[in-house]
């Protein structure tokens, strides 16, 4: 198995890769090969002796990947963009939403694949949920992740800030409202990092563009809804299908979701992060081509089957067979 871990973040890889060397793995079972993606990432998309390629990152990526795969018929597993949906029912625990809504949009600064980047809202609890999620949006602490007061931390680099930056503009250009944050953040505090504040835009029309593209930061869109069904047809209403979720005190509501959203993930509830390793990850759409990792689905993907038939009717003797 070869790593190349993302170009800003090598050191966690790095450590884990040292930690199974000293528990004694042998060497050459597990290799970490640092570098950018075009240098490192196509020098391996390109080595005849790479038969499976697993991928993480954006569709675009992805897309150069699996055509890059299928002139030599290489496996791929690919794990790329998200625009995850929190629907929020009338009958919903209102606190419970609101947390779950501010840790999906916020608690990773937007850059997980499974984020909460649009929350849909029943017309009959959108004002009320709308002013106490901004109002405690407006409160999140942003600074430095290693504080255990900090609530909110930095963007990955100054590339993505200005993603976010120009997707802020996109937003108040289309006209949605700007109801808290939109600014970068400096001064002494933030002078250390890339900081953004948590930005709420209500009164989103799904096909605007924040409410259609991944952004990866700290930007989540409030969109009103009349029922369950014009919820579920606006959450499926974008390019990807990775994660979802349903505040609801209706177990009738919550099937009637957990079967019609088209994701590779769904929770009741709850927000659209945090998913188990012991449980298939991955996403329906531009979010993978069909393959999981994690748990016993991952054992497919990075195996292949073999049928063997045996025939009893004849003699076998047993044997001692050196492996």
């Amino acid at each position: 198995m070869v790593i190349k871990p993302a170009t800003d973040t090598p050191l966690s890889c790095f450590h884990f890769v040292q930690t199974l060397a000293e528990a004694g793995l042998p060497r050459g079972v597990i290799n970490l090969v640092t570098g950018s993606g075009r240098e490192a990432g196509e020098a391996l998309l390109a080595h005849p002796e790479v038969r499976m390629v697993s991928f993480t990152g954006s569709t675009a990526v992805g897309r150069r990947i699996s055509e890059a795969c299928a002139p030599g018929f290489k496996h791929s597993t690919l794990e790329m963009g998200g625009k995850n949906v929190i629907l929020v029912m009338d009958d919903a625990d209102l606190d419970l939403a609101i947390e779950g809504s501010l840790w999906g949009a916020f608690g990773t600064t937007g850059q997980r694949c499974t984020a909460s980047s649009r929350i849909v809202v029943h017309k009959r609890v959108y004002r009320e949920f709308l002013s106490r999620f901004e109002e405690c949006a407006e409160r999140i602490r942003i600074g430095n992740g290693l504080d255990p007061t900090v609530q909110m931390g930095p963007l990955i680099n100054r590339s993505q800030l200005r993603t976010v930056e120009e997707y802020v503009q996109i937003g108040i250009q289309e006209g949605a409202r700007l109801v808290c944050g939109g600014n970068a953040l400096g001064g002494p505090e933030h002078a250390c990092g890339f900081f953004h504040e948590a930005t709420v835009f209500a009164d989103v029309n799904p096909k605007m563009r924040i409410a259609q593209e991944e952004i990866f930061g700290p930007v989540v869109s409030v969109i009103p809804c009349d029922d369950l069904a014009a919820a579920m047809e606006i959450g499926n209403g974008v390019p990807y299908g990775l994660s979802a979720s349903i505040y609801t005190q209706d177990i009738n509501r919550a099937f009637v979701a957990m079967r019609e959203m088209y994701t590779g993930i769904f929770y009741v509830n709850a927000p659209t992060i945090g998913a188990e390793i012991h449980l298939p990850f991955g996403g329906t759409k531009e979010t993978g081509n069909g393959h999981r990792e994690a748990g016993t689905a991952a054992l497919d993907t990075f195996s292949e089957w073999k049928a063997i038939y045996i025939d009893y009717s004849g003699k076998l003797q047993r044997a001692q067979i050196d492996l």
